[in-house]
């Protein structure tokens, strides 16, 4: 892995043509003072996602990587593709629909660098505060994080931010799965990591349709929100195997 890049943004991308460009333009703003690179995965999109991609890459975004799916594999299978490619330190996870903010990158990457009790960080977990979806939407969301933090106990009011920084170590270490990274926080704190909630920018979805419904998201949720429940139940690696000297 290079040392040059410290941060690789992981965005998967299901029909999202016409999103693409100006967030990959806002990421080349807010990341101009960083080693960075972009890895866009085109999960197996029906529009012209892969030929913008290839478009924008020949205008010269020179730090952009693109992977592809000959059919969607879904949002986890992405960023665990992207990940394993990825060159950087530390990944930034986006959605690919251009709700996330990018200007909230620079902010989450200070929090890592060893400011003062805020070192040894594995995780930081962007929260929501001005959310820009529909009622419902936002019903369904509050209701199954309701749910997840009690029976996970994860400390985390928005899990389904797709807005986070994760150490790319500790990120390789979680068990995959389908739908995984909804649960990343309960996730990494079971290896024993730490994580930070810090509050971002959300917008309104400006082109485009979301991928999923919220009864698509609660039939699956439940049957992986009892998985991890389970996985979380079943570790041990809370424990710390101590050296005997002598």
């Amino acid at each position: 892995m290079s040392q040059d890049i410290f941060v690789s943004v992981l965005i998967p991308a299901k029909n999202e043509a016409n999103n693409l460009k100006p967030l990959l333009e806002e990421i080349r703003v807010a990341l101009a003072a960083e080693s960075y690179e972009i890895i866009v995965v085109d999960d197996g999109s029906t529009d012209a996602t892969l030929h913008e991609l290839r478009q924008i890459r020949h205008d010269g975004l020179n730090t952009l990587r693109i992977l592809h799916h000959e059919r969607s594999l879904g949002q986890s299978t992405s960023l665990y593709h992207a990940a394993r490619e990825a060159r950087g330190q530390w990944l930034a996870t986006l959605d690919g629909d251009g709700q996330n903010d990018p200007a909230d990158i620079p902010g989450m990457l200070a929090l890592v660098r060893g400011e003062p009790g805020q070192v040894d960080v594995q995780l930081v977990a962007g929260h929501r505060v001005n959310r820009r979806d529909t009622a419902s939407k936002r019903y369904a969301s509050r209701f199954a994080n309701n749910l997840r933090c009690r029976l996970l106990k994860d400390a985390t009011p928005d899990t389904g931010c797709g807005l986070k920084l994760i150490e790319r170590a500790a990120f390789l270490r979680l068990p995959y799965f389908d739908h995984m990274h909804r649960y990343i926080p309960a996730l990494i704190q079971r290896h024993n990591g730490r994580m930070i909630v810090h509050p971002v920018n959300h917008r309104p979805r400006t082109a485009g349709v979301s991928k999923y419904g919220n009864l698509d998201r609660a039939l699956v949720g439940i049957l992986d929100l009892f998985g991890v429940w389970w996985l979380i139940k079943r570790t041990r690696l809370n424990t710390i195997a101590q050296e005997i000297e002598g």
